[in-house]
């Protein structure tokens, strides 16, 4: 299988990205670099004393982990070749040459906004990450961010209160969630959208690996909002990539004493677009789009939460409910009660008491 050698040729030691990309071109596929002579690779003087010996030694149990991870219905690796690469990420200069993705592959493929920041915000921040990210996923936008607490946690969770599509990005392989506390987000993300990283299974999370994977959330995404960001964050490298991408960059102003403002400030003086409304999100993105898309057209109801949502959020009180009563008293399915108890809790509206119970955080 094809993409057996894809993985063993990225699991070489001392073999990255750029180099991988090199072998590419001068042995036209990952098989052929395990199938050509040993004379052949070192001619070739891609590849280092150690890279070599691994490349004649590899087999397919160093990747069966992966393999089997992409048994699972919901589970997908894509290779750079496959149809279903999104065509903007393939358009960066270093593009991830395997994608690994749990949910929906489709979506990778739509339109995307980027909705990042700090993971330590202000009550301010996170609301602006939770209506901005709401409001355009209602508009037709696949939301797109990192998964991180703070900042990226409002965006998905904006998205999925809009019942609409949003993709995390991970900085570890796949079958490891971080941050831990984000399972049950990570869980409907991938319900609802997909999480994807370029990890293979089993990476831990390593410092290193989450500013690299930056490049893939502004890759994917049309542009780049920035709520909330200090000067030295990884936001900010986020923002930097998504420029060099020839990506808008959107960032926020702030009070000019909110030391989580500077970055957006900066960025502002670097030609980011200024941004106050979704409207000035979408009078940027390309033209065309909104063709594409009608649901762009601005609609103001859309600042509401759904009415299910907010029917649910109406029944609750500082007295524990169960879901039975819930569904009583809304006349709602029990999964649909679930479901919007999830979010809420999520967004840290409402809080599961020991008696299964669901109370308002006061």
């Amino acid at each position: 299988m094809d993409l057996v050698y894809w993985l063993l040729l990225l699991k070489a030691p001392h073999l990255g990205v750029r180099t991988f990309y090199k072998a590419l071109r001068h042995f036209e596929s990952p098989q052929q670099v395990f199938t050509s002579s040993y004379a052949d690779r070192v001619d070739s003087g891609l590849f280092r004393k150690q890279t070599l010996e691994y490349l004649t030694k590899a087999d397919e149990s160093l990747v069966q982990a992966d393999m089997d991870w992409a048994k699972a219905d919901d589970c997908h690796i894509l290779t750079l070749i496959d149809a279903d690469y999104p065509a903007q990420l393939n358009s960066i200069a270093d593009p991830p040459p395997l994608l690994y993705v749990r949910g929906d592959v489709a979506c990778l493929s739509a339109h995307q906004l980027a909705i990042v920041g700090s993971r330590n915000p202000s009550t301010g921040g996170q609301q602006n990450a939770h209506e901005f990210a709401y409001q355009l996923a209602k508009l037709g936008l696949v939301i797109t961010s990192g998964m991180a607490g703070g900042i990226d946690a409002q965006a998905h969770i904006g998205a999925l209160e809009a019942s609409a599509k949003t993709i995390a990005v991970c900085g570890t392989g796949l079958d490891r969630i971080y941050p831990a506390k984000h399972k049950s987000l990570a869980h409907q993300i991938s319900m609802q959208g997909a999480l994807v990283s370029e990890f293979f299974i089993g990476t831990a999370p390593i410092a290193g690996n989450f500013p690299r994977r930056n490049r893939i959330i502004s890759g994917l995404s049309l542009g780049t909002l920035v709520v909330e960001a200090s000067i030295k964050s990884g936001t900010m490298i986020t923002a930097k990539l998504a420029a060099e991408q020839g990506k808008e960059v959107f960032a926020m102003p702030s009070s000019i004493h909110n030391p989580l403002a500077e970055g957006c400030h900066e960025l502002i003086k670097q030609g980011a677009k200024l941004t106050s409304s979704i409207e000035d999100i979408i009078n940027e993105l390309p033209q065309g789009l909104l063709a594409d898309m009608p649901s762009l057209k601005i609609n103001q109801s859309t600042k509401e939460m759904d009415k299910i949502g907010l029917n649910v959020l109406k029944c609750l009180s500082y007295e524990a409910l169960t879901v039975d009563q819930l569904v009583e008293k809304t006349k709602l399915s029990p999964q649909i009660v679930a479901q919007e108890l999830l979010l809420l809790e999520l967004n840290n509206r409402i809080e599961k008491t020991s008696s299964q119970g669901y109370i308002l955080i006061k």
